[in-house]
């Protein structure tokens, strides 16, 4: 049997597919700094818990994830039907495609911001609005948001690409003029200054979704989790995939989750080097987004001082030439002039500094 369009569903016709950051083979020689993992490895705890649940790889895991959803519920302040866990963020991000839009009910999101969210409502069939920024500081307006006409809204925050945090007020004016439910992507939140926790007590239209991908090393095994009102977690509950977080997984991120000193300790030592990177490049007058995240968006100078789509390129590929992976993003006119670079350990640090100087005293373009 060939296969036609006519056997195909609508929203996979048109469809794109998440282009991810570069992955280099393992055991390749590289400085990753393009996909904004974490640079240390996980809690030492994990290794215990998952060879303990070894024997058990028989037998189905704990569909809801319950005791993971208590140790979060404790952490946040809130009960425990408050909590739902996915298979990564992106797992959840799709979830509120499924449960709060189709043809008729539309997503907004903010552009340029993190292209699952059309990827996801693509997926769905539904209608994509996108509120462009009006320039390069990615200010957000609340009355945009408000009036766009979407059922179900994204907004990520801290921002993807370029790191800028958005202030409580913000979103507080937000969710009490939008109409739907919005949720509030914060993959990077644990290494902003604010986060909208606190508006969970006050809006019951609000998700707020976490990965443990990023300040907990868990990139591999794919964890998050949202945060909402008892109802609208029940929504979810109902779309979820019956067991969608394996039992190695909730295991390891249990164990992460309760090692406190050694999240800290991690997550200090980013914010350490991106405070010590961002020095660096203001030094150097690159226009660089003070960050919220564990990666700095900045716009490079040239060695004659010229900043363009061409010279962001052209950085981009020398770094790529020289083993050290960042990330580029020509697709969008208030982005193809900068680059985006994830926070690594010290000795990453030093080994990119040393190619950022030998770039720019060299005659590029």
């Amino acid at each position: 049997m060939e296969l036609g369009p006519r056997n195909l569903s609508r929203s996979i016709i048109n469809h794109r597919s998440y282009v991810p950051g570069q992955q280099p083979e393992v055991g390749a020689i590289t400085v990753k700094l393009n996909t904004n993992e974490n640079p240390y490895p996980p809690s030492s705890e994990i290794r215990n818990a998952i060879l303990g649940e070894l024997e058990y790889l028989r037998l189905y895991p704990n569909s809801p994830s319950n005791e993971l959803r208590n140790c979060i519920s404790d952490l946040h302040s809130l009960s425990l039907d408050q909590v739902i866990i996915g298979n990564g963020s992106d797992d959840l991000l799709n979830l509120c495609t499924r449960c709060f839009s189709d043809d008729n009910l539309k997503v907004g999101m903010l552009e340029p911001s993190y292209s699952l969210y059309e990827v996801v409502s693509s997926l769905q069939g539904s209608t994509l609005i996108r509120i462009p920024f009006a320039d390069d500081s990615f200010s957000l307006t609340p009355e945009t948001v408000i009036n766009s006409g979407a059922n179900l809204f994204f907004i990520t925050s801290p921002h993807a690409p370029s790191g800028r945090e958005y202030s409580i007020d913000c979103f507080r004016e937000i969710l009490s003029g939008f109409k739907g439910v919005v949720v509030i992507d914060e993959a990077y939140a644990d290494f902003a200054e604010n986060n909208a926790l606190s508006l969970l007590h006050e809006f019951s239209n609000l998700i707020i979704t976490r990965t443990m991908s990023k300040s907990y090393s868990l990139a591999g095994l794919r964890v998050g989790y949202a945060l909402a009102s008892p109802e609208l977690i029940s929504i979810l509950d109902q779309a979820r995939e019956v067991y969608n977080v394996d039992r190695l997984a909730q295991a390891a991120a249990l164990a992460s989750l309760t090692d406190r000193n050694y999240f800290r300790q991690t997550r200090d030592l980013i914010l350490k080097e991106r405070k010590k990177f961002l020095s660096q490049l203001n030094e150097w007058e690159w226009k660089t987004c003070e960050s919220g995240a564990n990666f700095l968006f900045t716009k490079p100078c040239d060695s004659k001082g010229r900043t363009s789509p061409e010279v962001a390129a052209n950085l981009y590929e020398y770094l790529t030439s020289k083993n050290i992976l960042i990330r580029y993003f020509p697709q969008h006119e208030l982005t193809s002039s900068y680059v985006r670079i994830s926070i690594g350990n010290e000795p990453d640090m030093n080994i990119l500094l040393e190619r950022l100087i030998e770039w720019k005293t060299q005659d590029q373009l």
